[in-house]
């Protein structure tokens, strides 16, 4: 099997990081590099060529794929040119600015066909597989409810994440990746969606959202970010009929909780506690509870780029679909009506 050799279009943080990674598959060969600023380049790996545009690039550089790393706004040029230039595109995220630049791209890709994916590596993050084997395997019952939240503490944006024009805030930036992870976990239609869109202390983008989803299977999911939240923390729980599960951190760390058996209803009697008249809330009982591990999974977002391979050289459907990818542009889109008007929108996608 041949090495693809990729191209990266903008080496700030994210370029950077996608060719370290790069560099430990046997598989892929960086090429090239791409920057308007030349500062970004400096740093380059040995014997990788550099360009200052990405049309230059697209132009000089021995390719099949590119990986598109500019600021969101840049998105849609990027991948037009990368398309007509006849080479397969990992775009990050977001990967359009709004439904219709998206559109414009798919039409792009399929006309010049060519392989086109977005960079949702976080449907390979260790905390969100461990849980969406709990969902998939029912290991908590039937699910009714699911929270993913993350909370920071530095809450200031930073380059060009400050800017509005350019995509900035956190619902283009996690915002992006929490909406993925769940509308990947859960496979059913989307029934109603209610908002809440913050800037706590950023005076120009979002850096809190509060999103409920309730799909037509019954389920409500819950995503809660904040970048000033003082509380730091990765966290997840999933309830359902037969128990519950839930995660405190990235690495997985976390338990299912059952109970050892069900107390029976008791019509017309009181229950004295500690906490009052209530069996519900007041202290478990010795052995009402029971702890159990969460299963194990063995995954990196190293992960992502192996399975891009095994999907360029049509071993594989490609995971990150286009029509998933415009999903949860659809869903940030009504988040952002629900926010504003502060009503629940009606979602048939």
């Amino acid at each position: 099997m041949e090495k693809i050799k990729i191209g990266i279009a903008g080496f700030g943080f994210m370029g950077h990081c996608h060719a370290d990674t790069l560099k430990t598959i046997d598989e892929i060969e960086l090429t090239a590099v791409a920057d308007t600023n030349p500062e970004q380049l400096k740093d380059a790996p040995a014997g990788v060529k550099v360009f200052k545009s990405m049309e230059e690039m697209l132009k000089g550089a021995d390719m099949d794929a590119v990986i598109i790393s500019t600021p969101n706004i840049t998105h849609l040029e990027m991948v037009e040119m990368a398309a007509k230039a006849k080479k397969a595109i990992i775009c990050e995220k977001p990967a359009a600015m709004s439904v219709k630049e998206f559109d414009q791209m798919t039409a792009v890709t399929k006309e010049n066909n060519v392989l086109f994916t977005v960079h949702q590596q976080r449907r390979w993050d260790t905390d969100y597989c461990i849980m969406k084997e709990v969902y998939d395997k029912n290991m908590v019952g039937d699910v009714y409810v699911i929270k993913s939240q993350l909370y920071g503490f530095n809450g200031y944006m930073h380059d060009w994440h400050v800017f509005p024009e350019l995509g900035g805030g956190m619902l283009y930036d996690w915002g992006v990746h929490l909406i993925d992870q769940i509308l990947n976990m859960v496979n059913a239609p989307m029934e109603s969606l209610y908002a809440d869109l913050k800037n706590v202390i950023n005076e120009n983008v979002d850096d809190y959202f509060n999103i409920m989803i309730r799909f037509k299977n019954g389920v409500t999911a819950e995503i809660e970010l904040g970048t000033y939240y003082l509380t730091p923390k990765r966290a997840w729980f999933i309830g359902g009929n037969k128990g519950s599960a839930m995660i405190d951190g990235f690495a997985g760390e976390g338990k299912i909780v059952r109970t050892s058996h069900l107390l029976q209803n008791v019509p017309g009697k009181i229950t004295m506690t500690a906490a009052g008249p209530t069996r519900s809330f007041g202290p478990a009982a010795p052995g009402l509870l029971v702890e159990e591990p969460l299963p194990q999974v063995n995954v990196s977002h190293r992960d992502y780029f192996l399975h891009f391979i095994r999907s360029y050289y049509q071993k594989e459907e490609i995971m990150i679909k286009p029509e998933q990818v415009r999903k949860v542009l659809c869903v940030m889109d009504a988040v952002r009506e629900s926010a504003k008007t502060g009503k629940a929108i009606s979602l048939e996608l």
